[in-house]
């Protein structure tokens, strides 16, 4: 099968550590050292762009590499990707097993005539999606599998002729000479905690044990997934580690939502954004992230989800999620095994302040926030702080700000959340196959989408490289078979976001529709200096509280009557919205620029996805918190606030992330880095978890 050959950057140049080869999650060859000789020309053409000449010789002299490589095609992995198993053949999205069907698709690969011959136990999954584009005769799961060749040779030696004439494809049949594993993080440290342990005693001339140092002593602000893989890391290499969360444990937390939902009491320090595992808990839940999903940081941390209780299918799934109700048993798991190596856990605990002198942060300032508001607050002294709060903890921005800290206002986007009949997408995206959905249990997924478009000043269809003036325009955190829920931390503001169980059943599929906001929009909050931004979350959502008339009813309009800036309807279409929804001019809501930006994206959203503008589309006032609206700056290699010693923001609240996953890598590199700075690590993070990625624009998730 013909595609457009882009050739891995790893094949045009030696790598420098061969032995690190094998820690990466791509395939990776080692090349000749002449690689001069593979430079070409070919005016910027990339991709699909390249002319058949270029793409016929990238090809020849990917295979040429190969060949010359494999020193013993008896041993070593075979990759195989982009394997199609028909739907109608297919055991469905639940079943992660190598059926007869799949081994038909890998025999097609081989030439093997009899694919009822090969042994299910050479091969092992990596990667299943589902793919229902309707260019496709049928819609089809879509296979990455590796294949064991000494087991296969073993279990099927006639398997060898076929197996000695397979041809290397770039991006579809990949040799590897050993197969590549990656481990969790507990696992990561206890190796490399062994290996160093090892080399002490090879080194060691004599028995003489010098006494253990005094263990330094870290406070971790914050329970999200930063905070918590930030804490694990540092712990497990033996800090003293105390984690400070002003919200409670997601039992208490469960109960203080469900007081919030039922009854309207919100509770200021415990709600959707804050508590243990923090605004992702009661969320989608969602596990794709835009840094990698094959790097070996973001495998250490899937894998360390799947050692706390996620199920292993998250591992292959090409779209995992949890659910909040996985979420929930897997942080009390993640919780008792911190608690067993001794991580003090202080819940409705607040900190109010950071205790600093000459530039150095010497501990934090905390006040219990389930006691009367006159107890007062008590100093807590460590050698270091790991600042891990979520981007509604808008009270810390405003205490960094009186520490001179360096916040660096940074694009962030706002917008509505839109909600669909789940039926309706599904027959969207499936047509005739919407009916194997079976509210979450069918054959197929629940059927989401993913909309981006590019509008210019003028509000026409635009590249993302026009200009300044170009907002981009996106759908957000889909949540199928979801409920739109409060996000809100102030009785006087109304924000929302979306969340999903583990089946995602609910007959309704929501998602953030969202523009890109940057400082030429925050002219009127300019006296707040870096937090400009906050300030103008802030104003949208003290006016969406208004247009709902208080009691956390949400405004809402047809998207009809939005895209016709009036308000004819009055009666709305049911809500998932739990606490009721009012009717309201939300055209009138943000600046005219933002809002007419929306409306045209959501007309060009109709034109690829036929029927998002329906007469039972609602959208809801306002979503604006998708990420932090600054970063609090910090050095690129440790990990230290540029501004205070000691103290090392992380995660999402500090602007270097954007979701559970990536989050959760943000805190296991800084983790890394203080344990180093502490001296409780010697290593080098980077060749066992990779090259960290440097945050230098709007977030990735």
């Amino acid at each position: 099968m013909a595609s457009s050959v882009r050739f891995p950057p790893s094949l045009l140049r030696a790598t420098p550590n061969p032995s690190s080869a094998f820690l990466s999650s791509k395939p990776l060859i080692v090349p000749p050292r002449r690689v001069g000789v593979f430079r070409i020309q070919c005016s910027k053409r990339r991709g699909k762009q390249r002319y058949p000449s270029e793409k016929k010789k990238l090809r020849r002299m990917a295979e040429t590499l190969v060949k010359s490589d494999i020193k013993n095609r008896k041993e070593g992995f075979w990759r195989l990707s982009k394997l199609g198993v028909p739907l109608s053949k297919d055991p469905g999205k639940d079943f992660v097993g190598v059926s007869p069907p799949l081994l038909e698709a890998i025999a097609k690969v081989l030439e093997f005539p009899v694919a009822s011959m090969l042994p299910q136990e050479a091969f092992s999954i990596v990667r299943k999606s589902f793919d229902a584009r309707k260019l496709l005769k049928e819609p089809e799961f879509v296979y990455t599998v590796d294949m064991d060749v000494k087991q296969l040779l073993e279990l099927e030696p006639r398997t060898w002729d076929f197996i000695d004439r397979l041809e290397y494809k770039v991006g579809q049949v990949e040799y590897m000479p050993s197969e590549l594993i990656s481990l969790d993080l507990i696992s990561i440290i206890h190796d490399s905690k062994n290996n160093r342990e090892g080399k002490q005693e090879m080194d060691s001339s004599n028995s003489y044990k010098f006494p253990h140092p005094k263990r330094p002593k870290v406070a971790v602000v914050g329970s999200g997934p930063s905070g918590l893989f930030a804490c694990l890391v540092l712990v497990e290499l033996g800090a003293e580690v105390t984690l400070i969360e002003r919200g409670q444990p997601v039992e208490q937390r469960g109960r203080d939502i469900g007081a919030l939902v039922a009854r309207r009491i919100l509770q200021s320090d415990s709600n959707f954004c804050f508590g243990e595992g923090g605004a992702g808990t009661w969320s989608d839940g969602k596990l794709v992230t835009r840094i990698g999903r094959n790097s070996d940081s973001v495998q250490a941390v899937m894998k360390t989800l799947v050692r706390f209780g996620a199920p292993i299918d998250i591992l292959i799934d090409g779209k995992p999620h949890l659910g909040t109700d996985r979420l929930i048993p897997l942080l009390r798991n993640f919780r008792h095994h911190l608690e067993e190596l001794g991580v003090i856990l202080k819940f409705s605990t607040r900190m109010d302040d950071l205790i600093v002198e000459n530039k150095n942060v010497l501990g934090v300032k905390v006040s219990n926030v389930r006691q009367d508001p006159g107890s007062g607050s008590y100093n807590l002294f460590y050698d270091a702080v790991v600042l891990a709060v979520g981007h509604s903890a808008r009270d810390v921005y405003q205490m960094l700000l009186h520490h001179n800290v360096g916040l660096i206002p940074k694009d962030f986007a706002v917008g509505l959340r839109i909600e669909h009949p789940q039926e309706l997408i599904n027959s969207m995206q499936y047509s005739a196959l919407a009916a194997e959905v079976r509210e979450g249990r069918g054959k197929v997924p629940v059927a989401d989408y993913k909309l981006v478009k590019y509008v210019g000043e003028g509000n026409s269809d635009t590249s993302s490289d026009s200009g300044d003036q170009t907002r981009s325009c996106y759908s957000f955190c889909m949540c199928p078979g979801g409920q739109v829920v409060l996000t809100s931390t102030d009785p006087s503001e109304l924000c929302i976001n979306g969340m999903s169980f583990s089946r995602r059943a609910s007959r309704w599929a929501n998602a953030a529709v969202v523009v890109t906001v940057s400082s030429n929009d925050f002219d009127a909050f300019k006296c707040h200096g870096p937090l400009a931004g906050v300030e103008f979350q802030r104003e949208f959502e003290k006016q969406a509280a208004l247009m709902g008339g208080g009691s956390f009813v949400v405004p809402a309009q047809t998207v009809t009557d939005f895209l016709d800036n009036k308000l004819s309807v009055t009666s709305l279409p049911p809500s998932s919205y739990r606490l009721g929804v009012k009717a309201a001019n939300l055209h009138n809501l943000y600046p005219a620029s933002i809002t007419q930006a929306l409306q045209h994206s959501i007309s060009m959203f109709d034109k690829e996805l036929p029927g998002f503008i329906s007469k039972d589309a609602l959208l809801h006032g306002v979503e604006t918190r998708t990420s932090a609206p600054l970063k609090i700056s910090r050095h690129s290699d440790t990990y230290e606030s540029t501004s205070l010693n000691r103290l090392y923001p992380t995660g999402e609240g500090a602007g270097y992330a954007g979701g559970i996953v990536s989050a959760a890598v943000d805190g296991m590199y800084c983790g890394f880095a203080l344990a180093k700075k502490l001296n409780l690590f010697q290593g080098d993070i980077e060749s066992i978890l990779g090259k960290a990625q440097k945050n230098t624009g709007f977030v990735k998730y």
